[in-house]
């Protein structure tokens, strides 16, 4: 189904699909149409031939960027490229461009400054406070990479795509017959000491991961098979027990900001095939 030269995304992601590629393709369903309720990086969108593709996120500020670089691809591409120079990787600027990002109204600049802010901030992550602010600090890293090639190849496959800034429970009123659908929900937490509401900027609990397995399961019966991928935890294997197929594996996770503490984690693969023949 994937080519076997993976594409990177050009954002980066904490617990984006890359390095998983290879078990996810195995566990895809054929079709017309790949959803993508959670788009996230865009790795599964980049590795996969469908003929169409709907991404949808409940993060304005991805989708609108999405949206922008689909529609402006080079002209866009090189704006972005104006914030990647020796002067934009200092602390003091870093923090007047994420107040910028912050205040501005002009969506395509914001969607400039989110790229930049996504390759110079701390560990690539993207978090919100509780006034809705980005407020990652600055990374500090000698040299960051700026995406160009990754950015234009995300626009050539954009042109199959469309983009839509919704929740993830809507995502499912726009399924036609012939669509396949992949979901990266926030996962659930390893430790039991962590917190679901706190695990993501729009907290994502217990209810809404039930929610997401019980729609897998209504899809699947309307014909429409359901791919959703989390940690192998007891939460997740008695919520996704109805699946027809659950592929279970370890992988090396990159969100701690110490190295030496990163470890396997486990990993699940969830698949709710069609009840339609």
């Amino acid at each position: 189904m994937g080519s076997t030269t993976l594409n990177r995304p050009f954002l980066k992601w904490a617990g984006n699909k890359f390095r998983i590629m290879q078990h996810i393709h195995t566990m895809l369903p054929t079709g017309e149409r790949l959803v993508e309720p959670f788009a996230g990086s865009g790795a599964v969108f980049l590795n996969t031939d469908y003929d169409q593709y709907l991404l949808a996120d409940n993060n304005f500020d991805l989708i609108s960027l999405y949206q922008i670089l689909a529609e402006q691809g080079e002209d866009f591409i090189g704006q972005c490229a104006k914030l990647f120079r020796d002067a934009t990787n200092q602390e003091a600027y870093y923090y007047r461009r994420r107040i910028e990002f912050n205040k501005s109204k002009n969506l395509e600049r914001k969607a400039a400054l989110f790229v930049y802010l996504n390759r110079h901030g701390y560990n690539g992550l993207c978090r919100y406070n509780a006034s809705g602010g980005f407020n990652v600090p600055f990374g500090r890293y000698k040299r960051p990479y700026f995406p160009a090639k990754e950015m234009y190849r995300f626009y050539q496959k954009a042109q199959q795509a469309k983009f839509l800034h919704v929740d993830f429970a809507k995502v499912f009123n726009e399924l036609n017959t012939g669509d396949v659908v992949y979901c990266d929900p926030p996962y659930v937490p390893l430790s039991k000491s962590a917190n679901f509401t706190s695990y993501s900027a729009g907290g994502f609990d217990t209810q809404q991961q039930k929610q997401l397995a019980q729609l897998a399961e209504t899809s699947r019966q309307d014909g429409i098979p359901v791919l959703i991928s989390n940690h192998n935890t007891q939460f997740t294997r008695q919520a996704y027990k109805q699946a027809d197929n659950i592929k279970r594996f370890k992988v090396m996770r990159s969100i701690s900001c110490n190295g030496q503490q990163r470890k396997p984690a486990g990993e699940l693969l969830a698949l709710f095939e069609s009840r339609v023949a």
